[in-house]
């Protein structure tokens, strides 16, 4: 992991930051693999192309948390941490952080209460993480394509837009028949997205063939940063 700032044990981390994207890549693709290979060695039914999302976060997260990097679920976005009940407001599948540190809360960030080495929300790096399969145990999966584009487009729009954000990006997950399909399908997704206005800059991507069970023989990874407005 990279970044710019040299500080004690006891300094929250404040802007600049500079994140290493790439890491962040290949440490989701090889904890994605590793679980592809055990679900070969047992000879599991399904793999890893039946799991939604919420089910691969586990995953995700110990992976990342392995890594180095301080692992905070489903948090709020910065703009809706004003809202008086912490149950109200969008939230982001994963926050990550520094070094292991802990992410500070803005309501306490002055106070006696904040941990010494907190990293505050600017220096965070913000992740949605999006799971589409090209095939399903019913067959090939009529919403694909739409389910690419609909939910995807939001979660970066609400990223870009937030003042408090600096770093962030969205993870694409993709099941596809082959290698081709996948750099097909992403090149179609980034043109899109880019059109319809949305500042995603170009991916870093990783990938690996597996088992072909339902028609899906490769998995990619691919992490669009995402800009602020």
């Amino acid at each position: 992991m990279i970044h710019t700032l040299a500080l004690s044990a006891t300094t929250p981390y404040r802007l600049p930051v500079q994140w290493n994207a790439a890491h962040l890549v290949e440490s989701v693709t090889a904890a994605l693999r590793r679980q592809a290979d055990e679900d070969n060695l047992e000879q599991a039914v399904y793999s890893i192309d039946t799991r939604d999302e919420l089910e691969l976060h586990p995953l995700i997260q110990d992976a990342l948390r392995d890594a180095g990097y301080g692992v905070h679920p489903e948090q709020r976005y910065p703009a809706d941490r004003t809202r008086r009940r912490k149950s109200e407001g969008k939230r982001c599948d994963i926050v990550l952080t520094p070094d292991d540190r802990a992410l500070m809360e803005p309501d306490v960030e002055t106070t006696l209460f904040a941990p010494p080495d907190a990293v505050v929300l600017e220096a965070a790096f913000w992740l949605e993480i999006k799971t589409v399969s090209q095939f399903t145990t019913e067959g090939p999966f009529a919403r694909y394509a739409a389910e690419m584009l609909s939910p995807v487009s939001q979660d970066i729009k609400k990223m870009a837009s937030d003042p408090l954000i600096y770093h962030a990006g969205l993870i694409l997950i993709l099941f596809t028949a082959d290698r081709r399909t996948a750099e097909h399908d992403l090149a179609a997704w980034e043109s899109r997205t880019l059109k319809r206005g949305y500042p995603v800059a170009p991916p870093i991507t990783r990938g690996f063939d597996t088992t072909d069970r339902l028609g899906n023989a490769r998995c990619t990874v691919a992490l669009f940063p995402v800009r602020r407005l």
